[in-house]
């Protein structure tokens, strides 16, 4: 691993995560309770890790105070990312309708400036047929917002939600001395990332364990275990840790735009490596494809200068 740049005197290899395009799109649930805009968001991000196998990828953003919100209450941003505006159509409509129309209370906005926008969604376009015929359309400050009795009383939804282009795969792994050292770092990462704007960190808690590669040995499988970084192939495979390491963890960044993920690159890494080799942090690296998989290449000598 070169250690040309070091950061609280752990090296950082001179490499970058490969990113691909993505479309987004922001909603904005509220409440009457920033816990019940909470519940909302979680169930509505669930099981939106990868587009391999989810359809789309997804998390909260940030919450927000009632001077933030359309309608004044306590809410919840969220990000959802997919490949394409079609499959970003097909979850947006699944889990607004699932996931916050069930929730008491909740109201659903587009989070997407107008001018930003290059394409649209249905949201409560697609879900006042649930209203039965007595769903009321309303338009407002030339948006138009569908209200459908429910059982609680009514649920309001901004009729269309704005994708844009966004980027998917941001991405920086962590090399320690053991798994506890892995894991305190990873957290430290993603308590510095949570606060920023505009970007998500798809698996459970920010961080993934299971790194993938292109291809498998199996045909069914389109990407399998990332082999030269688990700990227990030592000595069966080619291997990219260095002596010393016995735990590698990773956390990936889905973004609206690429200063947004090198921001949230840069203070993820810092964090991590707070406390050096005494933390148990050996060294920072990234994954990539050789460049064959995504346009966006993420430099970390360049995000962190």
């Amino acid at each position: 691993m070169a250690e040309s740049l070091t950061v609280s005197g752990v090296p950082v290899e001179n490499t970058f995560a490969e990113a691909f395009g993505m479309r987004a799109t922001r909603i904005v649930i509220t409440a009457d309770s920033l816990r019940w805009a909470r519940a909302a968001a979680v169930a509505a991000t669930g099981f939106a890790t990868s587009v391999i196998a989810c359809g789309c990828e997804a998390g909260i953003e940030q919450e927000l105070d009632t001077s933030q919100t359309p309608d004044g209450r306590p809410g919840v941003s969220i990000l959802i990312f997919g490949m394409s505006a079609k499959d970003l159509q097909k979850q947006v409509e699944r889990r607004v309708g699932q996931c916050i129309l069930t929730c008491p209370t909740t109201a659903a906005f587009g989070g997407i400036a107008r001018d930003a926008a290059k394409e649209w969604l249905a949201m409560g376009g697609a879900l006042r047929y649930f209203g039965d015929g007595y769903q009321i359309s309303k338009l407002v400050g030339g948006k138009r917002y569908w209200r459908l009795p429910v059982m609680d009383g009514e649920f309001l939804c901004e009729e269309r939600t704005a994708t844009m282009k966004a980027i998917g795969g941001g991405n920086f792994l962590i090399l320690a001395r053991d798994r506890a050292s892995a894991v305190a770092a990873t957290e430290r990462a993603v308590e510095a990332m949570t606060p920023l704007w505009n970007v998500i960190l798809p698996f459970p808690g920010g961080v993934v364990r299971s790194g993938s590669k292109v291809g498998s040995r199996y045909r069914a499988l389109i990407a399998s275990t990332n082999d030269a970084y688990c700990p227990t192939l030592v000595g069966l495979v080619k291997t990219a840790l260095p002596a010393g390491v016995n735990a590698v963890l990773e956390i990936v960044i889905d973004g609206l735009d690429v200063p947004s993920i090198a921001l949230a690159m840069r203070e993820g890494i810092r964090a991590a490596c707070e406390g050096g080799e005494d933390a148990g942090v050996f060294g920072i690296t990234a994954g990539n494809y050789g460049g064959k998989l995504g346009p966006h290449h993420f430099r970390l000598h360049e995000v962190l200068a």
